[in-house]
């Protein structure tokens, strides 16, 4: 690991310690959302949830993001009513990850969240939030001065565009925000929460990158992008230099993961292209030993 990023961990754990320590914590992980911008039914668009002691916090908003919350309710979690769905952390800019966003900002409102959205993101979340409100300003005209009885302050966002650091800590959780590369992308990050008896790393989009083996070392549970490595090889030309600078292979995660050694390994973001959970799984285990699932809708770990 770097010295600058131990330091930095070590600083930030020292920081704060006492405050999450010495606290009960119960946290578990929902897959909200594990697809891609393939058309997948059985796949709602990126999105996935981190609870603390029943406070929800959610790394990334893709399509159908506050139904798959309103799901994953009705499967016992209970902290993932609308109304408390109120932080959430952005990876990356792209559609699949943010097409939900007028959604996690508009219907939790509808829903009585009476405070402002609070939002962590790249560079550019900031104008992103500014057209989605402007697009939705007669609707929440008529909301807040028509016969609604709407509050005045849950349609609201507060948008701290972050760099890689701790960007965010209360008393459930510390969140690290780290660089990893996504294509063309400016900034892509992926996020390190530790509470008081986990720490979970969440990839987002990336192609193989060292600030996930570094920001694991051993972490409870890392939730990693994949695709097949045999169906990568059926691709179209032009698709595999795409996703060779965008995305991670089987191969390639199998070797970070056997450096990283999460306690468990989730998949999720699968391109399959034809294969299945097992043989996607498989070309894993060909180079990894850990323990891995293949993450899907409502998961809960």
């Amino acid at each position: 690991m770097k010295p600058m990023i131990l330091a930095y961990l070590f600083l930030a754990a020292c920081s704060s310690a006492a405050q999450i320590d010495t606290l009960p914590s119960q946290t578990r992980l929902v897959l909200l959302g594990t697809g891609t911008p393939n058309a997948d039914p059985d796949r709602s668009g990126p999105a996935v949830a981190v609870v603390v002691n029943d406070v929800p916090y959610l790394v990334d908003f893709g399509p159908g993001v506050v139904r798959q919350a309103a799901a994953a309710r009705r499967s016992g979690v209970e902290a993932l009513r609308a109304s408390n769905l109120r932080h959430a952390f952005l990876t990356h800019l792209h559609t699949d990850h943010t097409a939900g966003y007028a959604d996690l900002v508009f219907s939790p409102w509808v829903l009585e969240r009476d405070v402002p959205l609070k939002v962590f993101g790249p560079e550019g979340l900031r104008d992103m939030t500014r057209h989605i409100q402007a697009a939705y300003q007669q609707d929440i005209e008529i909301r807040i001065h028509g016969l609604e009885p709407a509050n005045t302050n849950g349609y609201k966002v507060e948008v701290t565009e972050i760099e890689p650091g701790l960007v965010y800590r209360d008393d459930n959780v510390r969140v690290i925000a780290f660089a990893v590369k996504h294509g063309n992308w400016k900034q892509a990050f992926g996020y390190r929460f530790e509470t008081a008896d986990k720490t979970i790393v969440i990839s987002g989009d990336t192609t193989p990158s060292e600030s996930i083996v570094e920001m694991c070392q051993g972490c409870d549970i890392l939730v990693h992008e994949v695709y097949s490595t045999a169906g990568f090889v059926q691709r179209e030309t032009v698709w595999q230099k795409y996703h060779a600078e965008f995305h991670t292979s089987s191969k390639q995660l199998a070797k970070i993961a056997s450096r990283a050694r999460p306690g468990l390994l989730v998949l999720y973001h699968q391109l399959y292209w034809g294969t299945s959970d097992q043989e996607l799984l498989a070309e894993i285990r060909q180079g990894y030993d850990g323990k891995v699932v293949s993450g899907a809708d409502l998961d809960v770990y």
